[in-house]
């Protein structure tokens, strides 16, 4: 994934561009070229402040989120890594700020760095993956900060992350099929795939899960190491009571405003953050809980588009909605957030997606059935694993839906600008499918996560 909608490209950019020049694009799960890389940098993920390290299928974005809105809203400074990045690769590394607001990295000190661990691989078989998270411990570990955030990539036991041997809390979100060829073909393969970010004697947070059989591979997995667990629905939980979230834990219960981000999934989001955080060892107090949940962003995942220069294209007083959901486990939480919409404030719901082929095209939109009135199938700009449109709206109608294909995000914006009707409620439309896309819209919109 490139940086883009930059006008002059960055010198960070530039670093990387280099190296997936010269390395592997893609996946190669393993741990050994890591560890021999940070080897030879010296070791720096073993001097990171106390790390939370969270995995899922779905989820660890938006709990990495209300995780950092937490600390933050308690004047702790901390260090987020996440995965991958919508515009541009600083996103994947932002930089504790004593007191503050964490900042995207500068992007001299990220060049840099990026320098750094290219000369220590030596030219040695790698991929751009590995050598962006031996970036990250490079960042993290010479730059203090309170806590440091680090998402997974992809799985969990040979993710590049999971060389770190002592987290102050394990996460792991909700798990369902996705990477199938990577990590199994049934959830409790991919849980335990996931589960092996889990270290002997540190402590667990098992969110929410859809599926019996996973939870019942975390929860043996956490027996196993002898983890101190703290399982959502049984140790913790968060339900909506009079427009108000009430989470409760063995610590007590706090009533608290409903997070900023939209959808019901996300009260067992903030539910599994809030008990990583204090399993990590940080106080957590009602102010800062309240705090947090006005504060916390996750750009493209149900984000509004309320400013840029693809609002033009759509009727006027449209709602447009952008998410970088891909999976049937996505699809579903996110047509539940579209109904809950519809429910509150009718309209007629459009679907524009993209989709790259490593996904369940039909799983997703399967989720939208009865509720879409069209889907516009488009292009990902750049990316060689896209499905093409024709055939993605042909999988859209297998699913039920009735789909068109089109050349672009603006043409599909313009084709429902055709078809609705000026004297009924503008439209509530939701572009959607891959963070690719997403990416896609947020740099062609001018308005890329800062």
């Amino acid at each position: 994934m490139t940086d883009r909608g930059q006008v002059a490209v960055s010198e960070a950019a530039q670093e990387i561009e280099k190296l997936m020049g010269l390395h592997p694009k893609g996946y190669d799960l393993s741990l050994d070229r890591i560890q021999r890389l940070l080897e030879a940098l010296g070791n720096p993920e073993r001097n990171l402040p106390p790390v939370i390290h969270v995995a899922g299928t779905n989820g660890k974005g938006s709990t990495t989120a209300f995780c950092r809105a937490l600390l933050e809203a308690g004047g702790y400074s901390v260090h987020v890594h996440t995965s991958p990045h919508l515009v541009n690769w600083h996103e994947r590394y932002r930089m504790g700020v004593a007191g503050g607001r964490g900042q995207l990295v500068d992007d001299a000190v990220f060049a840099e760095a990026l320098r750094r661990v290219a000369e220590a691989n030596g030219g040695q078989k790698i991929t751009v993956f590995e050598i962006l998270t031996a970036v990250t411990f490079i960042l993290f570990s010479e730059h203090a900060a309170d806590a440091a955030i680090i998402e997974v990539g992809l799985g969990g036991r040979f993710d590049a992350t999971n060389v770190i041997q002592d987290p102050a809390v394990s996460v792991i979100m909700p798990i369902s099929l996705d990477h199938q060829p990577y990590l199994g073909d049934r959830v409790e393969l991919i849980a335990a795939e996931k589960a092996g970010i889990m270290k002997r004697g540190r402590p667990v947070v098992i969110g929410h899960q859809d599926y019996d059989a996973a939870l019942d591979m975390l929860m043996s997995t956490a027996e196993r190491l002898n983890c101190p667990s703290a399982i959502f629905g049984q140790d913790f939980m968060a339900h909506e009571e009079y427009g108000r979230l009430i989470y409760q834990d063995e610590f007590g219960l706090a009533d608290l405003p409903l997070p900023r981000l939209p959808g019901r999934h996300q009260y067992a989001n903030a539910a599994a953050a809030i008990r990583a955080v204090k399993a990590a060892g940080f106080t957590v107090t009602d102010p800062m809980m309240e705090k947090a949940m006005g504060t916390v962003e996750w750009p493209g995942r149900l984000q509004k588009l309320t400013e840029g220069r693809l609002l033009s294209h759509a009727p006027a007083k449209s709602e447009i909605w952008i998410d970088g959901g891909h999976n049937p486990g996505a699809g579903e939480v996110i047509a539940e957030a579209m109904a809950n919409f519809e429910e509150r404030q009718p309209r007629p719901l459009f679907l524009i997606s993209g989709m790259i082929n490593t996904k369940d095209p039909v799983g997703y939109f399967k989720a939208f059935t009865g509720l879409v009135v069209k889907v516009y199938c488009v292009p990902i700009r750049g990316s060689e694993a896209m499905i093409d449109p024709v055939i993605l709206a042909n999988t859209a109608y297998e699913a039920g839906l009735v789909a068109e294909p089109m050349s672009s995000v603006t043409d599909a914006l313009d084709a429902i600008s055709s078809v609705v009707d000026p004297e009924g409620p503008p439209p509530r439309i939701l572009i959607g499918g891959s963070l690719y896309l997403v990416g896609d819209v947020l740099a062609e919109n001018g308005t890329p996560p800062k």
